[in-house]
């Protein structure tokens, strides 16, 4: 880690590498052949209504959704995926997740009804656009300017040159308004001939997930979308939601118009009638009808398969009693009156009995997941234990839409253990265990060191248990992290689970640490472009718990600092505390002796936030001026430190 001058990332900001790592891909094993039969026994794969509905409406597609960014580089295509059209799956894939990434190959523009259309399989989520009175009204930019922009002139192509008027985000996540600045003009916003509407603390939850332990998330956002896999068979097939992100920046404008309850809105002649669902899916969300179209949108609150109760990158875990209730709200609200339902991902459901069903199956899926979970935990079962035992009822199994595939049942379940117990599972020996490494090394001794550890993993290897060889050679591997036969091994273990995995997040996270096993973490990258947007839109305050959790404890130890910020163009006043290695701040006050004064505008600090200038260059050039000791400032900066964005995962640091 280093420390000042100060960087900034934000967590959606994933690990660019201009070529992927080396694959290095082993065949299945036996024992993954006969676990990938047992699959195709068991689902009823015969049933291809699902296709019929992804393929509906079809228009047009782009030559491979190939999308290329404003440098003429590749942002997004399906080309490398090519391969998902042969027919027989390939025993290194689980032939579940294999139809669910065939489905999610479908790509282009589609028309749900007239006046209504989607942009699918050009990004991870859809772009929804309507025909108003005037002009476009559109549902979700998707996650960068660049496959907006080529989903928005795919569809003008076939549809003609229509203005857009109106930009709706449905929630607070990036892949849902990243995109804006492809389909609507900051000018255009301003002036009025462009509205944002968006759900009640839009702003506020699109940044403040991604800020604090933003750096971690982006890591670990590897795993779960494979970012760094190569494409193929024995690599990165879906992700389940989609088959994953574009490498390209992203956008923001704010809202104009903010939704803050279960309100009907009409926009540009289309009567819109909203459904609120904050604190589900994510902290900001909402759902709507449109009456005229008989079309119920449900955001990300539905999708064709199990969401994530905890995504495994890292975030708060979700409310999966709250978000089944806003499932069953617009079941109860619009139900009846539903002849087609859409969502942001995935593909529509036809008719009032099948949205009605599909509704019913979702709605179930997430309360069966929090009530059984907590009847077990009520039992005294423990996160290992629930994840087990819990099996969802057959009636269930047999849907495809609450199959795991980004989600799955074993970490929603312990997720839902999170949520009530926290991480303690009440025995005194976990209270203080030893530290990851030294446990490692300890456990290796009592079973007779790693030699001997590594033969007889070998020997469960054979026999399939890769469940068992992959922690052991987790514990191999901390102990000894030069070992290569245990980091081998333990690579082997990981790529056959990856490839037994239904959920492509769990695919990505077992494949990711097979590779970096091999290979080592990846070399420190960034995001192109930094997303100035997204960093700009931090409120002042946020700032500072950005810098707070940044500095370095240990090195601010013994030190006292008191500052003043004054911010000349927001008119925002901050006192800024260092003390007992503690950085703490107010807003509104000024300390009558302050060490030193900071005097900057709001505009300086986005320059610096987004890598145009620094705190040093700022003071240089005057645009920041101190009064009292600059000294101090200087000593200050010198304690907040940039994070590793490489950090490993699979090994100890």
């Amino acid at each position: 880690m280093r420390a000042g001058p100060i960087a900034f990332s934000l967590s959606f900001a994933l690990l660019i590498n201009s070529t992927p790592l080396a694959a290095q891909a082993k065949p299945a094993q036996p024992a993954t052949v006969q676990a990938q039969q047992a699959v195709l026994a068991t689902l009823p794969f015969s049933d291809r209504r699902s296709f019929d509905d992804a393929r509906r409406g079809f228009i047009a597609a782009l030559p491979d959704a190939t999308v290329l960014d404003a440098q003429g580089n590749i942002a997004w295509s399906m080309a490398p995926f090519a391969f998902l059209e042969q027919q027989e799956v390939p025993p290194s894939v689980n032939p579940s997740l294999w139809r669910q990434a065939q489905l999610n190959n479908i790509h282009g523009l589609f028309e749900v009804l007239e006046g209504i259309y989607q942009i699918r399989g050009m990004d991870l989520g859809n772009m929804t656009i309507i025909e108003g009175e005037t002009g476009l009204i559109i549902i979700d930019p998707l996650y960068s300017p660049a496959t907006s922009a080529a989903g928005l002139a795919l569809y003008r192509e076939h549809r003609g040159q229509k203005p857009v008027v109106a930009v709706l985000y449905t929630h607070s996540h990036t892949d849902h308004f990243g995109g804006v600045r492809g389909v609507a003009d900051e000018a255009d916003v301003a002036a009025g001939r462009v509205k944002i509407y968006a759900p009640a603390n839009f702003m506020a939850n699109a940044i403040a997930e991604n800020v604090i332990a933003g750096n971690a998330m982006g890591r670990r956002a590897t795993y779960q979308f494979g970012t760094l896999l190569p494409r193929g068979e024995r690599a990165h097939v879906d992700s389940g939601l989609g088959k994953g992100l574009p490498r390209a920046p992203v956008s923001l404008l704010p809202p104009t118009d903010t939704i803050a309850g279960n309100e009907n809105v009409t926009i540009d002649g289309v009567q819109f009638e909203f459904h609120l669902a904050n604190g589900t899916e994510a902290d900001s969300e909402f759902m709507f009808y449109l009456p005229q179209f008989r079309v119920l949108n449900t955001a990300e609150i539905t999708s064709q398969h199990m969401h994530n109760v905890y995504t495994i990158r890292g975030a708060s875990v979700r409310d999966a009693a709250l978000w089944s209730r806003r499932i069953d709200e617009v079941l109860l609200r619009f139900g009846d009156r539903s002849d087609i339902l859409i969502a942001q991902h995935h593909w529509p459901v036809w008719g009032t009995e099948d949205t009605r069903h599909f509704l019913q199956v979702q709605r179930d899926m997430y309360k069966f997941i929090h009530d059984q979970s907590v009847r077990l935990i009520n039992l005294g079962y423990l996160p290992g234990d629930i994840a087990e035992t819990l099996r969802m009822p057959e009636s269930l199994q047999q849907e495809w839409s609450a199959r795991g595939y980004y989600g799955t049942l074993k970490h929603n379940s312990r997720a839902i253990y999170q949520r009530y117990m926290g991480w303690y599972d009440a025995n005194p020996a976990n209270l203080d265990p030893l530290p990851p490494r030294e446990y490692a090394r300890k456990t290796i001794d009592y079973m007779g060191g790693v030699d001997q550890v590594i033969n007889r993993a070998r020997t469960d290897f054979a026999n399939g248990e890769y469940r068992w060889v992959a922690s052991v050679m987790r514990e191999a591997v901390y102990a000894f992290p030069d070992n290569q036969n245990a980091r081998e091994l333990g690579a082997d273990a990981l790529e056959q689970l990856g490839y037994q995995a239904e959920a492509g997040t769990w695919r990505g996270a077992y494949l990711m640490g097979a590779q970096e096993l091999r290979n080592g973490p990846p070399a420190s990258g960034s995001a192109p472009a930094m997303r100035a947007d997204l960093l700009q839109a931090l409120e002042t305050g946020m700032f500072f718990d950005l810098i707070s959790v940044r500095l370095n404890g240990p090195a601010a130890a013994g030190k006292r600092i008191v500052m003043n910020w004054r911010f000349t163009d927001s008119a925002e006043n901050f006192r800024v505390t260092l003390q007992n290695s503690a950085l703490t701040w107010l807003p509104d006050v000024q300390a009558e002796t302050a060490d030193a004064t900071v005097i900057l505008s709001r505009a300086t600090l986005n320059t610096t936030l987004t890598g145009e200038s620094s705190f040093p260059a700022a003071l240089a050039s005057g645009a920041i001026q101190v009064q009292g000791n600059p000294q101090k400032l200087l000593e200050f900066l010198q304690l907040i430190e940039e994070p590793q964005n490489n950090f490993p995962i699979v090994e100890p640091r």
